[in-house]
């Protein structure tokens, strides 16, 4: 096969290429970074041409236009995740939201629950075999990809080169786009007193040797700068961010006692800044697989001395965890959450802790303050991480422990770790939920 000569042929521009897409079908982006943002400007402006064109992804680091009342009949957005840019569209009904485990999404594309007629994705240029890389997202897009029956590539000479499961050959792709531009960065987050505070409680569950998955945002970051006297720490998380890095840099990460994949970081996506794209490029440490792999429990389950750590939005007395909709608006999605707090208990060397970890209070639009540890869950809202599952809660004022406790132990642990303007009350709370003194 003249694989060159093929790339060639199938070469064009993004309005050329989206013209593949007929009305009624299912188009699906790649995740996170790897959304290609030349393709999906050229769909939108190619929108009167279709008509109930269903877009389907996880996280968009995009504008999501797509998703807009102006479009709707042209466009309708079905999201397995929900994002800024594209969460009013589901509260707005014109948007649709399916509840999903993030490890589950190529099971759900292979049997087509989650069909695919049209793929869109960034790849780096092809290397001198013709296979291009996605670079910063194997997840489900390497799914995707094998499923979709048309393929369009938007070719990036600036996306990484990232080893694993990542590689996409030019025969597989029906038309490539070539761009350059930089890939969609997060700024580095703000860490604050809390942030602090909390990171250094959830290092107090961290044993040298430990593998780590952690989130994006201030509180993972916090973590990490707290665990620079931790050693041979390993990573096997859905994402890694900048501190990360920092972490190896400094010696702390060395990934040499992991049970699974030593001498790997193993990741699903890649999302954070420049620095975390140029550290993975060609860098044999960082292997990245796809995320029925990554964070299917019984994986998860095979890693050594397992922490995961991520993030909510309330706690109730029992200790049910709510991380993606608040009230009956969806605010997020599951992401990967119960996969690592289901495999890290599951861990065969009995060692997993499962970190769920949040500041005490948030605050209202009006600037008013709120507990974020509760009676009951908000009327509407849905649990995300059961009372079943639930592990430690950690806020600024200290770790709740949940596991082997009655809901009278759980409900006062999580009271003396809620922010102390609200103890009082959340103690009368306690009396009449359980009609006994505090």
């Amino acid at each position: 096969m003249d694989w060159k000569k093929l790339y060639e042929e199938r070469k064009c521009t993004a309005d050329e290429a989206v013209k593949l897409i007929k009305p009624e079908d299912k188009v699906v982006f790649a995740h996170a970074v790897a959304e290609p943002p030349a393709l999906v400007e050229a769909m939108i402006k190619n929108a009167d041409s279709y008509k109930d064109v269903e877009v389907c992804h996880m996280v968009t680091l995009g504008k999501g236009e797509y998703s807009k009342a102006e479009y709707k009949g042209r466009f309708n957005f079905n999201g397995w995740f929900c994002s800024p840019s594209t969460r009013d569209s589901i509260s707005e009904g014109h948007g649709d939201f399916t509840p999903v485990f993030f490890h589950e999404v190529p099971s759900y594309i292979r049997k087509g629950l989650f069909p695919v007629d049209v793929f869109l994705v960034m790849v780096s240029p092809p290397d001198d075999h013709g296979f291009c890389c996605v670079g910063v997202s194997s997840d489900y897009t390497m799914q995707a990809a094998k499923t979709a029956k048309i393929v369009l590539a938007e070719v990036n000479d600036q996306v990484p080169v990232v080893y694993g499961d990542t590689f996409i050959h030019v025969s597989e792709i029906d038309r490539f786009v070539e761009t350059s531009h930089p890939l969609p960065e997060l700024g580095l987050p703000k860490i604050g007193d809390i942030e602090q505070a909390i990171g250094r409680h959830c290092a107090t569950l961290i044993e040298d040797g430990s593998t780590l998955q952690l989130g994006i945002g201030a509180i993972p970051d916090a973590v990490l700068h707290s665990l620079k006297d931790k050693k041979n720490l390993g990573i096997h998380s859905e994402m890694i961010s900048d501190g990360v890095v920092e972490l190896f840099e400094a010696g702390v990460i060395t990934c040499s006692e992991k049970g699974l994949d030593p001498g790997k970081m193993v990741v699903t996506f890649l999302m954070g800044t420049k620095r975390l794209y140029d550290f993975a490029n060609k860098n044999p440490m960082v292997e990245m697989r796809t995320v029925d792999y990554v964070n299917h429990p019984c994986v998860v389950a095979e890693c050594t001395k397992m922490v995961s750590i991520n993030a909510c939005l309330a706690v109730d007395f029992m200790g049910q965890v709510v991380s993606d909709s608040i009230g009956t608006r969806q605010f997020s999605g599951v992401g990967g959450q119960v996969d690592f707090v289901r495999g890290t208990a599951m861990s065969k060397d009995g060692l997993g802790k499962a970190i769920i970890a949040m500041p005490s209070v948030a605050k209202k639009k009006d600037g008013t303050l709120i507990s974020k540890i509760v009676p009951f869950i908000e009327q509407g809202a849905a649990v995300t991480t059961s009372r079943n599952d639930v592990d430690y809660i950690v806020t600024e004022y200290g770790i709740a422990e949940m596991k082997g406790k009655t809901l009278k132990q759980r409900a006062r642990n999580l009271i003396n770790i809620a922010h102390p303007d609200f103890r009082e009350e959340l103690k009368v709370e306690f009396k009449n939920r359980f009609n006994a003194e505090f």
